[in-house]
């Protein structure tokens, strides 16, 4: 048979197309998923985030070495399951900036001004932190959970935001309203103490749904094009055969920064020169698949503490078993929520200017000595602590994902070229300052024990060596199928791929330039637009 609608990947993006998409039952809809069902219960526990990492669930990519940051490799995680990295990621709900989608729109991307994507970000959002939220900025009707930590508070969280004033930030307790700039709590797509993923709000209750249908474990290997347009995608059910779904009007490709890029141009959409290397032909020339490819940077300024009250202690295992237990039985305890809990956004120059910089604040604080992986909680320190995380919002340095072969199961080379631009380096110093100035206010005395960075730190240069031995990202990869009309843009405003009928990308590699927070909420909010486009369609009558 013959598809309306194939979208590929059910990450966040994909779970929301597919809900809109196939609304209307005379719509066949079909969503390809590369990863496994996200049926885990560490999937369920936020304490558990980390326990995700280098899992199945996990795509578990590598940049290359990093010329800029000792030639150290940094790992890159991607969620592989239903809902995509909202299955794997910290729960963050981040907008960005007003100005983030201004400059969308100033850059010739009509409808995307902050003005115009606002009711896409209410649409989806079901907010229930409504007493300390202005109802102009969000929604009540939606069908993500959006909320404060509920079932477990460290006083670490409260003593950051008090020091953050002390330090000159305002308090703002609610970031993503009419001004993101100041200190307060963090908001999480968490429901009743549990993550909700992409998956659990838009695809699970839909799945009943006989025009649906949904496919999981299919590696997509290229998107089918004939005289010019998209006509099916080629998947694998073997290494060595394989299946042709075939779709009547469009396919949306939501695979996600790296592997959207990556389908697209073992599909023959890209660099023609780049694509020949690999023995692809070219059908369709566009230099801009895989360029652009921003990410956020962030480093720990931590310290240790006198009391037992964060998550440290909580690495040991029979406090595990002991949280766990707690989380099944009462729903409440350290493991309903994950390892982030306070926030607050800056602009390091002008203290009203437009958002540049970001605190996240974690009651978990890591060695001293470098000597441990972030991806590893086993070697985190046991005894409690907390860290402020300086967190680079908008860099200059700009990589690329390209082809390691045409075999798709081969990952990407991924060269993000982080620190190449010499202001990201200085932003992320002026921003180390100031997390010390905070970690030293009154408002942490009652709780600090010894701060957990290098002696003689405020020496620029010692400073320096602790951001380049454990800095790493945050895994919030955009940009590598631009949205705009200039020489290395992928699609247009309307998501369409330039020079191709029938197909569109609809994930964060559409973004232009990367939002001034953590880019989840972003995603849903692009999909909830091409599906207003699409639903709204006289060519589909979706």
């Amino acid at each position: 048979m013959k598809y309306d609608f194939i979208i590929v990947g059910a990450g966040s993006a994909g779970c929301v197309l597919a809900n809109r998409l196939s609304a209307n039952p005379e719509n066949e809809v079909l969503l390809l998923e590369a990863g496994g069902k996200d049926n885990h219960p560490y999937i369920t526990m936020p304490g558990a985030y980390s326990k995700l990492h280098k899992s199945k669930f996990d795509w578990g990519f590598w940049t290359e070495p990093q010329k800029h940051i000792n030639n150290r490799k940094l790992y890159l995680p991607r969620g592989k399951a239903l809902g995509g990295s909202s299955t794997t990621n910290a729960m963050a709900y981040v907008r960005g900036n007003k100005a983030d989608f201004d400059e969308w729109a100033s850059l010739g991307n009509e409808g995307w001004s902050y003005e115009e994507v606002l009711p896409f970000f209410k649409k989806s959002e079901v907010n229930q932190c409504m007493n300390h939220m202005d109802r102009e900025f969000h929604g009540t009707t939606g069908e993500l959970n959006v909320t404060l930590a509920r079932h477990f508070k460290t006083p670490f969280g409260k003593a950051f935001v008090d020091a953050a004033i002390q330090s000159g930030i305002p308090e703002n307790k609610d970031y993503n309203g009419e001004q993101q700039n100041g200190a307060g709590p963090f908001q999480f797509t968490i429901k009743d103490g549990r993550r909700h993923s992409g998956a659990d709000a838009f695809l699970k209750t839909i799945l009943s749904r006989p025009n649906l249908t949904v496919k999981t474990g299919i590696t997509v290997n290229k998107i089918q094009l004939i005289g010019g347009r998209a006509t099916g995608v080629e998947v694998l059910t073997s290494k060595t055969n394989s299946q042709i779904f075939e779709t009547k009007n469009e396919i949306i490709l939501s695979a996600g920064a790296f592997n959207s890029p990556q389908i697209l141009m073992r599909s023959g959409i890209g660099e023609k020169v780049e694509l020949a290397q690999h023995g692809i032909d070219c059908l369709h020339e566009l230099p801009g698949v895989g360029k652009n490819l921003q990410d956020h940077l962030m480093f720990h300024i931590s310290a240790t503490a006198n009391q037992q009250v964060g998550l440290n202690h909580h690495i040991k295992l029979l406090n595990q078993v002991k949280a766990s237990v707690g989380f099944y039985t009462s729903g409440k305890g350290p493991f309903t929520i994950g390892p982030l809990e306070s926030v607050a956004f800056v602009n390091l120059d002008e203290p009203n200017g437009r958002t540049n910089f970001q605190y996240h604040f974690s009651p978990i604080h890591v060695g001293k000595t470098y000597d441990y992986d972030l991806y590893d909680i086993n070697t985190l320190p046991k005894t409690d602590g907390f860290s402020i995380i300086p967190t680079l919002l908008l860099p200059k340095s700009r990589g690329t994902v390209s082809l390691k072969s045409n075999n798709p199961f081969d990952a990407p080379i991924i060269q993000p070229n982080f620190l190449e631009q010499e202001d990201d380096l200085k932003t992320l110093v002026k921003g180390g300052r100031k997390a010390i100035e905070i970690i030293n206010q009154k408002a942490f005395d009652p709780y600090r024990k010894h701060n957990n960075y290098p002696d003689n730190i405020e020496d620029d240069e010692v400073l320096i060596d602790h951001i380049k031995k454990c800095v790493e990202t945050i895994y919030h990869p955009v940009g590598t199928c631009k949205m705009g009309r200039d020489e290395i843009a992928v699609v247009d405003s309307k998501l369409r791929v330039h020079g191709v009928e029938g197909l569109r990308v609809v994930d964060a590699s559409i973004m232009p330039t990367v939002v001034a927070g953590n880019t989840n909420a972003a995603v849903y909010m692009i999909a909830e637009k091409c599906a207003s486009l699409l639903v709204g369609s006289e060519e589909f009558k979706v």
